[in-house]
């Protein structure tokens, strides 16, 4: 009877649990819009070659709907999709000891093939600074910029104890071979958050990472204009980009995987509380024989 209270117990807290978190992940508003292909020219067959051209025009325009109204702030994210950032030589091509102090702006050991250029050092260096994420958006409502606000997208954390203020890029993207977004040289390690946000690096390879958010309501059927430019290249490893328009609840983005969890723990455990009292019912165990106890049995030949 104790087992079966426990598996009521757990079904009882586990599924109002679910249920509230998958109505309010539900609640969240998302417009997904998936332009790796689509901003490719169609005189283009080659798409490896288009996006390593620097002399073709990388400028893309796309019309987002708004499928429901959308409360400010609207987060805008980008999508990678088989990107692995969690593969173990990228994860530690970086120097934590170069990114808080600058006096440790030589400490590149560990950032091969990205440590030093012509015998100098590449601030901030390693594979994950270098493949920084470089594609811009701008958006367009009803004849309106819509601002992006890009502060405040990164942990404070972060900002505050992984990021020296006092360390500046140097050397960076300087090489031979680009690999992503270029970095102000005036501005403070600190202070670049989407450096800051990229660094972060997932742990799976479909990702989203913060752009920014923007603090104007939308309403449902609305359209934006979105002008920006593809430069990042997913086509080398088939790679998908994807920009999103994102709302947020109590709970935070939009994300189904925990109500279902919940709900499914629950039912478990209500099946189980269900079964094991049908056992009960049916055929309950019975108690044991105190005359086959050891101390109540007559020695053998007696």
């Amino acid at each position: 009877m104790q087992v079966i209270s426990v598996f009521l117990l757990v079904g009882i807290i586990f599924v109002p649990i679910g249920l509230v978190s998958l109505m309010a992940s539900r609640k969240v508003v998302e417009v997904v819009d998936r332009y790796d292909d689509a901003c490719v020219p169609d005189n283009m067959t080659d798409k490896l070659a288009y996006i390593q051209n620097s002399t073709i025009p990388k400028t893309c325009t796309r019309t987002l709907k708004v499928p429901k109204d959308m409360n400010s702030p609207i987060f805008v994210y980008y999508q990678l999709d088989n990107f692995y950032q969690n593969h173990r030589r990228y994860v530690k091509s970086r120097s934590d000891t170069q990114l808080r102090d600058a006096n440790k702006a030589n400490d590149t050991s560990t950032c091969d093939p990205e440590g030093m250029i012509n015998g100098t050092a590449i601030v901030p260096c390693g594979l994950i600074a270098w493949s920084i994420f470089n594609d811009t958006y701008a958006f367009v409502h009803n004849s309106k910029t819509l601002t992006v606000n890009k502060s405040d997208i990164s942990w404070k954390s972060d900002r505050e104890h992984k990021f020296g203020s006092n360390v500046f890029p140097k050397n960076f993207q300087k090489g031979a071979l680009i690999g992503g977004k270029a970095l102000d040289p005036n501005l403070p390690l600190s202070k670049q958050e989407d450096l800051i946000v990229w660094m972060r690096t997932a742990a799976l390879p479909t990702f989203r990472k913060l752009y920014g958010r923007i603090l104007v309501d939308l309403k449902q059927n609305d359209t934006i204009t979105v002008t920006l430019e593809n430069n990042y290249n997913t086509y080398s490893f088939g790679g998908k980009k994807k920009l999103v328009l994102s709302t947020s609840t109590w709970l935070g983005g939009k994300n189904d995987f925990l109500g279902l969890a919940y709900l499914t723990v629950g039912a478990l455990c209500f099946f189980l509380a269900f079964t094991f009292t049908l056992l009960y019912l049916i055929k309950p165990r019975k108690l044991g024989d105190s005359n086959y106890l050891s101390w109540n049995r007559s020695p053998a030949g007696r």
